[in-house]
């Protein structure tokens, strides 16, 4: 197993490219879990998943999508209409403020579309940072690093930085990796996230890159006992929202 001990930057940058590479072999289909078919709907299902579930998510946008088919459907939006159709992803109310928010600066300020540029999408209401990353590296092929909750805590683990900023995090790792495998990286480590390297209890014991994990250890490390604890597709597919 990795060790604690203090490691030279290139031999930080060798090991953070070593994972990526096994993270790689181990999630070769990692991608966005939310649905979308264009870069607007990937907005809107990125605003919705903000504490929510991608799978609540899912299930709420089909109808959204068929209801609401642009930017001026959501700058024009019954907000109580709205409202009652996103209610199942929470804070339903703010979320709503934010997607007519948003309809309304796409077409006032993007003739009713989704830009391609980080600097503009962090304008528009409801789109910060992490969700315009998202947008960017999903429906625009730009590369992008997603830094949410499981990105960021397992970067920390595999003792790439101690720093918990998002903006700090996303500076860290986009001098580690190629800008290339930025999307696909983000990808992958929610994968693991969501699947083995849990916040409270992990699976060192049934994870595959656990010899290059300094946080070995911090979770159940028995084999067995750890790959009860691995969450499969059929727990995704199956699994009650929420």
């Amino acid at each position: 197993m990795a060790t604690d001990g203090e490691q030279t930057p290139l031999a930080l940058l060798r090991r953070a490219r070593r994972i990526n590479r096994e993270l790689a072999a181990v999630y070769p289909n990692a991608h966005c879990e939310l649905d979308f078919s264009n870069p607007l709907e990937l907005a809107v299902a990125t605003i919705l998943s903000a504490q929510c579930t991608d799978k609540r998510v899912n299930e709420v946008t089909p109808r959204l999508f068929a209801a609401y088919r642009s930017a001026q459907d959501y700058a024009t939006a019954d907000r109580r209409q709205l409202e009652e159709l996103i209610r199942p992803t929470g804070f339903f109310r703010n979320k709503t403020s934010s997607l007519i928010g948003l309809g309304a600066a796409l077409v006032e300020r993007h003739g009713g579309k989704v830009p391609a540029r980080l600097e503009e999408l962090v304008t528009l209401p409801g789109v910060g940072r992490k969700t315009a990353n998202v947008i960017l590296g999903n429906a625009f092929g730009v590369p992008g690093l997603t830094v949410d909750t499981h990105f960021g805590r397992l970067v920390r683990r595999f003792g790439w930085t101690a720093e918990t900023d998002p903006v700090k995090v996303e500076s860290v790792v986009a001098q580690l990796l190629p800008a290339k495998e930025w999307t696909d990286f983000s990808h992958r480590v929610i994968f693991h996230g969501r699947r083995v390297c849990h916040s409270r209890t992990p699976a060192c014991g049934a994870c595959a890159i656990a010899h290059l994990c300094p946080a070995y250890g911090e979770g159940v490390t028995d084999p067995a006992k750890a790959a009860r604890l691995v969450r499969t597709e059929e727990f995704f597919q199956s699994a009650a929202p929420g």
